[in-house]
């Protein structure tokens, strides 16, 4: 066979391989699932919006070639396994997941799993082997969680410049959770600060949290966020609303916008497009194994003002000053 006729027949295979593909692509109906431990991430939530349409740019599209089920467990931990069993009983393609202990389920199930927000360190709780090369059935977004306790402590100090005592609350139970407290704990005292150790496990919990603060009044509150802390958020910005202390979260959404006076974390919207790019390439045959962890690369500082003034908690100018985001 003469060379061009070769080439020739090679250009006409790949051709038609790429149609194949892509009618396979369009002929099959993928089936994915978005699971968190609080409330559902449907196509209707903001994230769950960029979700779809992220995907679409990949050419799943819902109602076409993508099914798309939300499930939220309602903050009742203990019913996460049998939703990922359920997921993985209807042959789903892939799980996008919130939250150390919906990965943990997941890991469990043994389902292809992206996690966009709060898994912790997935190395150091046993969830994968490494960033580089997960090597199971989980891929997702991380974060330094060592650098972040820093800076968010920094940012407590900045806020509250005569601070001297920070209450952390945290799930005892959650294990990521708990590595984030631990971080942020070592970070105050490396900045000499007193820590203020509040752990909950039940909502009945957040009782005893604000009698301990009662008592030992601290000048700031940092809340680490999973599915217990956010669902009783509203208590804590009542009680740091009344007593005029500056209270710090991870996440923005839905702390701050809620009403809670301000955080520093991650960009939410740029870490489920690039949780959605991760889902696109494993309905497009990767294995999670082999898809690193990434780590987001946009963290904002947003401060609600309305809550601010509302509550007559002074922020300094210079602090005003580093925020990317402030409600009025």
């Amino acid at each position: 066979m003469l060379r061009r006729d070769f080439m020739s027949s090679l250009a006409g295979a790949l051709v038609a391989g790429s149609r194949v593909a892509i009618a396979q692509t369009r002929s099959k109906v993928y089936r994915l699932g978005t699971l968190r431990p609080g409330p559902p991430l449907d196509e209707k939530t903001p994230l769950g919006a960029i979700l779809v349409k992220k995907l679409e740019e990949h050419g799943y599209i819902l109602g076409k070639n993508l099914a798309f089920e939300a499930r939220g467990a309602g903050g009742q931990l203990g019913k996460l396994g049998e939703i990922v069993n359920s997921f993985k009983a209807k042959a789903i393609d892939a799980l996008v997941v919130g939250g150390f202990p919906t990965a943990l389920a997941c890991k469990a199930a043994n389902v292809p799993t992206v996690v966009y927000v709060g898994v912790g360190d997935p190395v150091a709780t046993h969830l994968i082997n490494s960033l580089a090369h997960p090597g199971g059935n989980i891929t997702g977004i991380s974060d330094n969680a060592a650098a972040l306790a820093t800076k968010r402590l920094e940012l407590i100090k900045q806020a509250v410049p005569k601070v001297r005592r920070v209450a952390m609350l945290w799930n005892r139970d959650d294990l990521g959770m708990t590595m984030r407290y631990d971080a942020s704990a070592d970070a105050a005292r490396s900045l000499g600060v007193i820590v203020q150790p509040l752990g909950v496990r039940e909502p009945d919990d957040f009782d005893g949290v604000f009698e301990a603060m009662d008592h030992a009044p601290p000048d700031a509150i940092f809340m680490v966020a999973d599915a217990l802390t956010t669902l009783n958020r509203k208590r804590v910005f009542d009680y740091a609303g009344a007593h005029h202390i500056a209270a710090l979260y991870e996440y923005d959404v839905p702390n701050v916008h809620d009403g809670g006076l301000m955080s520093y974390g991650p960009d939410l919207n740029e870490s489920m497009e690039r949780a959605a790019d991760l889902t696109a390439r494993i309905l497009g045959g990767a294995r999670p194994a082999d898809l690193p962890f990434e780590e987001p690369t946009r963290y904002k500082l947003v401060v609600n003002l309305k809550t601010a003034k509302a509550t007559g908690i002074e922020l300094p100018a210079n602090f005003l000053a580093l925020a990317d985001e402030v409600i009025e």
